[in-house]
Parts: structure tokens; C-alpha cells; sequence
């Protein structure tokens, strides 16, 4: 047997104020005057005095705000390499992304692509990354996604929505200070979370779950459920967990897999623009057939909290559009294996993830 040699994130700071101390986490990093950070920022933080003084612009360093209403694409990631090589001297000192997990994948992606010929299209898939990319930084602004820790940058392609996954892929340096997570939305908290309670049931329910991600996706899965249901949690304390949590997941699905939800959900959103979390939550509410007791229990914490998902999705689809999405759902072969086994394609034909789609 050959057992695969998993990254992990050389660094990590957490506590609340940790952000303060970016400045002094990568002033040694720094190559020259003439090699710049880079920071990309979402834009909602924007004239944000939290965010933007805690930012440690210096010599030819830059400051690109990033919307993050779209789900990254990979012509997203040429058209910053190709800003970023046009207007600087020398290769940066590193990528440093603030924000959430469409932040964080473009850092990730953006970081690879400037040591790696080509276009990012080329690079979607697994191990296809061949040099490693310069020094990269993550500070997450939301809890969920498990893109701080993951060893993948999903993004949208011209033929599909798929990761750049390799061992280069995770960052150098995260930082995770919960107090940036304070003006979420309730909506956006909740599906970004579910992010992660969904990451825990599909690693704990998959073929290929192993001790060591078993052991992140359990304890994940515990504090998910005291975050969520939980009603003598302090939001402090709420934000902690959940920052903890998402660190725990994204550490158990990048050991094993994710599956069934996360399949479905690219295809949804390549074909409708539908935000991970949210994609994930709409998929998963309709996935009985294969983790009942998760879904049960998802649905509970809709209950709890208020949360109406939208109805009608893909209502006014066509069958092109249907096939589209179920091609895109299908090519998530790794993920379909670990949610069903290699016979998955027994399992699941085309026609069962039409009815699904039909009832999001």
C-alpha cells in the first residue's frame, strides 16, 4: 500500500486580535523593496477601519479589492496574474487574501499561477501543478468553508467548476481571528457553516474515511452541533467554535473526501451561479436517500434558526441545461467514489440527480 504524503499549513496564528499581528507575520517574507505583497481584499470591507488598518502596505505592496457576489473563475485568476506581472518590477513576495472562501481561493489560485506557465483552466484537476507557488497568507472573514486549511481553489472554468488541487495549493500562513467575522450576515453565517456540518457528514459517511480524518470531521461535527443548536452559546464564543470547526472540517474532508452535496452543487453552480454554501444547503436538503440522519438533523437546525431556503431553483431549466448540470455533477469522479464506492456508477445514473435537481 502507498500511503499519501498530505500538506498541511506550515503556520498558524489564532486568537481574537491575532489579525493585528500581520504586519510582523510576513515582514520576514518580504524579498526586496521591489517585490511587493499583494493583498486581496473582498470589497465589502471597503473603507472597513477593522480590515484596512490592519493591512501593512509598504514600498510597491498593492491593494486589490475583490468582489465576491460570483463564485471565483479561472479568467479571474489570469486577468489579476497578468495585473499583477504588467505592473510590478519583480515577482511578489506573496499573495495575502482577506475574506472568504472565494477570497481565499483566488489567493491560493493566483499564488500558483505565478510560478506555473499557462491558464488556470489547465491546472483544474488533481496533482496537475508542477512548481510550487510563492508564499501565500490566509485570513478568512467567514467560518465554513475549510478553504483556510484545504489543499484545493475551487473555481469555475470555461468547461466546468473544479479545484486546483494539489500539494502546493494550501497556504503558508493562516491567520484565523474570529473577531472578523463580526458583521456577517445571519443567511450567509448559516450556509457558510452548513458548509462545514455538511463537510463532516459526507467525510464520516464516505468510503474513504481513515482515523486521521475521522478524527477532525467528529469533533467538527460536535462543535457544529453546539454552534447551531446550542441556544447558551455567547456569539464570542459561537465565533470561536465555528472558526474552529471549519478549521477541523476542511482538515477531514482535505484527509478523505467530500460527496454527494458538494457533486451536486458545482454542477449547480456552474450552471447558475448558485454560492457554494448556499448550493450545498439546497442539494443536501433533498439528499435523505443518503445520509438520513443528516439531513434530519440540517433540517432541524433550519428550524431552529429561521432559515427559508429559496424554492423554485431550477424551475425554469430546459433539458439542455439539466444535462449541462448533471455532466458538470458527474465529473466529480473522487467525490462520487468516497459518497457511494467505486461501483458509484451503478448508483447513480443520470436520471436520479435529474429528480433531485427538479425538487431544488
Amino acid at each position: 500500500m502507498i500511503y499519501k504524503n498530505y500538506p498541511m499549513v506550515a503556520r498558524v496564528v489564532f486568537g481574537r486580535g491575532s489579525y493585528n499581528q500581520l504586519a510582523d507575520t510576513i515582514a520576514p517574507k518580504r524579498l526586496n523593496a521591489n517585490a511587493p505583497f499583494i493583498f486581496l481584499v473582498d470589497e465589502v470591507f471597503k473603507g472597513d477601519t477593522l480590515i484596512s488598518s490592519g493591512i501593512p502596505l509598504a514600498y510597491d505592496d498593492e491593494l486589490i479589492f475583490i468582489s465576491a457576489d460570483e463564485e471565483p473563475k479561472t479568467s479571474q485568476v489570469d486577468e489579476l496574474v497578468e495585473r499583477i506581472i504588467l505592473t510590478h518590477k519583480e515577482r511578489p513576495s506573496g499573495i495575502i487574501g482577506i475574506g472568504g472562501g472565494t477570497i481565499l481561493d483566488l489567493a491560493k489560485a493566483v499564488a500558483i499561477m505565478l510560478t506555473n506557465e499557462g491558464e488556470a483552466k489547465d491546472y483544474q484537476g488533481w496533482d496537475l501543478v508542477k512548481t510550487p507557488a510563492i508564499y501565500h497568507v490566509g485570513v478568512p472573514t467567514i467560518s465554513g468553508t475549510g478553504a483556510e486549511v484545504s489543499r484545493t481553489t475551487v473555481l469555475t472554468g470555461p468547461d466546468k467548476k473544479l479545484g486546483i488541487n494539489s500539494d502546493y495549493t494550501p497556504f503558508d500562513q493562516v491567520i484565523l481571528d474570529p473577531e472578523l467575522t463580526v458583521g456577517v450576515p445571519k443567511d450567509q453565517w448559516f450556509y457558510t457553516g452548513m458548509d462545514c456540518y455538511i463537510h463532516c457528514i459526507e467525510s464520516l459517511n464516505g468510503t474513504f474515511l481513515n482515523a486521521f480524518s475521522q478524527s477532525y470531521g467528529e469533533k467538527a461535527f460536535e462543535m457544529c452541533k453546539e454552534i447551531f443548536l446550542d441556544n447558551q452559546l455567547s456569539k464570542e464564543e459561537a465565533q470561536d467554535k465555528l472558526m474552529m470547526a471549519s478549521w477541523h472540517g476542511g482538515m477531514s474532508i482535505a484527509y478523505s473526501q467530500v460527496g454527494v452535496a458538494h457533486a451536486m452543487s458545482y454542477g449547480l453552480s456552474y450552471m447558475l451561479g448558485v454560492k457554494h454554501g448556499l448550493g450545498n444547503c439546497l442539494v443536501f436538503d433533498h439528499l435523505e436517500e443518503f445520509y438520513p440522519e443528516g439531513v434530519k438533523l440540517f433540517k432541524h437546525m433550519k428550524q431552529v434558526h429561521g432559515i427559508q431556503l429559496p424554492q423554485s431553483v431550477c424551475a425554469n431549466l430546459d433539458d439542455e441545461q439539466f444535462d449541462t448540470m448533471i455532466d458538470v455533477s458527474l465529473g466529480m469522479e473522487p467525490l462520487w467514489q468516497n459518497a457511494i464506492g467505486k461501483n458509484w456508477k451503478q448508483v447513480i445514473t443520470r436520471q436520479k440527480l435529474k429528480s433531485i435537481f427538479e425538487k431544488i
